[in-house]
């Protein structure tokens, strides 16, 4: 095949993708999460086939237990509404008929009646937007299972027809960058799941500290809630401090939202994520932080994979690029000051890695 047939095949590839992407935008973000699970368990489904077992076998078993691990993720927070419903009733049945805030000289009356019909009238809001949405909700659920599994069925094919675009003097790069997407996925899960640990263990003495009697319970549905995206545990501590705001405890409620918002909605993210990043991932904690933050910021829900991700990839092209600078200054001899940005960068490919 000639140079010029490979580029122009290569240009309709990349177009014929602009063009996809363009129709398939309500479902992309499902796309991008079926991939990044496909490369989390490929050595999975390798191990697997090395074992014996068929591709078809391999695949459809590697796909069923990714599936029942996300179950997995939010049984305890069912288990947890279930088990302490009854106890919810009764803080809600200690709620005064009504309080009475007073500001600036203003004075304001919070009825028991005007707050449960306004929970009522959310909760039968989010009811019909779920019904709505439930459909929907079901074919991306549908769809995501078989994108895992049709990726793992057929990720040979896919690798090859993918690095057979690449120019044969570019494939060393491409597969740095294949095992920096793979490592730094890994990470990014391993991540989340070391993120929710720390959460319940931090959680613990805070909850135990402020006197409540539920404290495992508490720090379950805290850590849990580290896998939702931007509010977090957040939302427990602020419903929290909302509570004891209705019934008096104006003190209690300052604690429990600064030193709850503080330890376990706030340090875990600031204390775990960076830490662990520069041993899984091989990517600076700082770096990680923004693409963490800044992805979740800038596109939402998937930018919790796809900030960290693109940084992943930046500091490893950055690497290649050091590299390869780094060879061309030693074929040409070189300078005094050449030695010297040599050896910056090799320090700095040092620190970046290659995971």
């Amino acid at each position: 095949m000639s140079r010029n047939r490979r580029y122009a095949l290569g240009a309709l590839f990349v177009v014929a993708g602009a063009i996809t992407a363009a129709l398939l935008a309500s479902v992309l973000s499902t796309v991008f999460f079926a991939v990044t699970v496909a490369y989390l368990l490929w050595p999975v489904r390798r191990e697997l086939v090395a074992r014996g077992q068929s591709r078809r076998v391999a695949s459809g078993g590697a796909t069923a237990g990714a599936f029942v691990m996300a179950l997995l993720v939010f049984v305890p927070l069912a288990v947890v509404a279930y088990l302490r419903f009854d106890s919810f009733v009764a803080l809600i049945g200690l709620l005064p008929a009504q309080v009475d805030l007073s500001a600036f000289g203003f004075e304001y009356t919070v009825t028991l009646e005007s707050i449960a019909t306004l929970v009522v009238s959310l909760v039968e809001r989010a009811a019909r937007r779920a019904a709505t949405a439930a459909p929907v909700l079901l074919v991306k659920l549908t769809l995501f299972v078989f994108l895992i599994y049709s990726l793992l069925f057929y990720g040979e094919d896919a690798q090859r027809a993918a690095l057979a675009l690449v120019p044969s003097d570019y494939r060393d790069a491409a597969r740095s960058l294949n095992r920096r997407a793979r490592e730094t996925l890994f990470a990014i899960y391993v991540l989340q799941a070391a993120t929710a640990l720390g959460t319940f263990v931090l959680a613990l003495p805070v909850f135990f500290a402020l006197g409540y009697e539920s404290v495992v319970t508490l720090s379950t549905v805290a850590a849990v809630l580290q896998f939702v995206p931007i509010i977090g545990p957040s939302v427990l501590v602020a419903g929290l401090a909302a509570y004891h705001v209705a019934i008096g405890e104006l003190l209690r409620a300052a604690l429990v939202f600064l030193v709850g918002g503080f330890v376990v909605a706030w340090l875990p993210d600031v204390l775990i994520r960076p830490r662990l990043a520069r041993q899984t991932a091989d990517i600076p904690g700082s770096l990680y932080f923004v693409g963490f933050f800044g992805g979740v910021l800038t596109i939402g829900p998937i930018g919790v994979v796809a900030g960290p991700l693109a940084v992943g990839l930046f500091v490893e092209s950055a690497a290649l690029l050091s590299t390869e600078l780094n060879s061309v200054g030693d074929e040409g001899g070189g300078t005094d000051l050449g030695d010297t940005v040599r050896d910056t960068d090799v320090d700095h490919h040092d620190d970046a890695g290659h995971g």
